[in-house]
């Protein structure tokens, strides 16, 4: 079929008062349930033509166009495919198994992306690549998920392989009788060496990509346990290791709730933590502005967030039996803190 036979789903007339909006705005406006990100897409493909012509997004309506729109404005639901990607299997059965996430990693596709980003390089393209099947309760494009962990949050997550366990695990999470243990570097001295955070989470009205402790209408109920391990001062500042436990596991929770005392983690600049670290000590060295010149301070920078899922306590969804399990700091976390300690050469 050439372009100029594709079939039109929807024709739009744009009435006189639409005079001066931009095509993409107008468009979401009028396709119920259609995002302005998906509109884009349709216009870029040149499924949008306005009066016979493809034309870019940010064309200015005059009103009386006729707009046509020859892509499907809801697209198939995507299904998440297998795919060849290694996996840290901390634990597995029949029922479920327990993955030591690597950081950078997505934990499902999501829905706002284009196909390519969606379909691929996720945990649960790796999950179905090894286990084959999962539990189908969360839908094809999240099949054997129960919780998250933020795409730059390393370590342990359930994975359900049947649906009688994802229902079971999903009970336990509501009544909190899975125990979730972080460990996480934020940024300055954590005065007290224990203490608990109460404050309802909510979306961002101003930045949709963060959460907030602000009172909200729609905030929910949200508590985390903090436990210092090690307290660090070092060349580049002072720093605090903790020990997290969360009772409840609400989106971007522990990073949120610890900007919210003042002590960001480490490298997560979402919730103002600093891009890089600098050696504070060399930079209040006394020398000319040459010297200065010809040896700039150290910098570190981690390039993902110091926040790992490092221990589940549950027990077993089928016997009852209670499991344990634990995974240490990744490679890069280690070599970070030895790095952040070490003396200056």
């Amino acid at each position: 079929m050439s372009e100029n036979e594709k079939s039109i789903f929807q024709t739009i007339d744009v009435p006189a008062d639409a005079k001066g909006q931009r095509l993409d705005l107008f468009l979401a406006a009028q396709l119920d349930g259609v995002s302005r990100s998906r509109v884009q897409l349709l216009i870029d493909q040149g499924d949008v033509l306005v009066n016979s012509l493809v034309e870019k997004a940010s064309l200015k309506l005059r009103g009386g166009e006729r707009i046509d729109v020859t892509g499907e404005p809801h697209p198939a639901p995507l299904k998440a495919t297998a795919e060849d990607i290694p996996l840290d299997v901390v634990f597995e059965d029949s029922d479920l198994a327990v993955v030591n996430k690597p950081a950078g990693m997505m934990v499902h596709a999501g829905a706002g992306q284009s196909e390519d980003a969606r379909s691929r390089g996720t945990l649960v393209n790796a999950l179905l690549f090894r286990f084959k099947k999962l539990s189908s309760t969360g839908g094809e494009l999240r099949p054997g998920i129960v919780h998250r962990l933020d795409k730059d949050t390393s370590g342990l997550i359930i994975v359900a392989k049947n649906d009688r366990a994802h229902q079971t695990l999903g009970e336990m999470f509501s009544s909190r009788q899975i125990n979730k243990t972080y460990v996480a570097l934020v940024e300055g001295a954590v005065e007290r060496a224990k203490g608990t955070i109460n404050a309802a989470v909510a979306r961002d009205p101003l930045r949709r990509t963060r959460m907030t402790v602000r009172p909200m209408d729609n905030a929910r109920q949200a508590t985390s346990h903090y436990e210092v391990v090690r307290r660090l001062v070092t060349r580049f500042g002072k720093f605090t290791l903790i020990k997290v436990r969360i009772e409840t596991g609400r989106t971007h929770q522990i990073r949120v709730h610890m900007a919210s005392i003042g002590h960001p983690v480490v490298g997560d600049t979402l919730y103002g933590a600093a891009g890089h670290l600098t050696d504070q000590v060399a930079s209040n060295l006394p020398m000319s502005k040459a010297a200065r010149r010809n040896a700039a301070p150290e910098r570190l920078r981690l390039g993902r967030n110091f926040l790992h899922a490092a221990r589940l306590e549950f027990p077993h969804p089928r016997s009852g039996k209670l499991l344990t399990l634990e995974a240490a700091l990744p490679a890069e976390l280690e070599a970070f803190l030895v790095r952040l300690e070490a003396p200056s050469a």
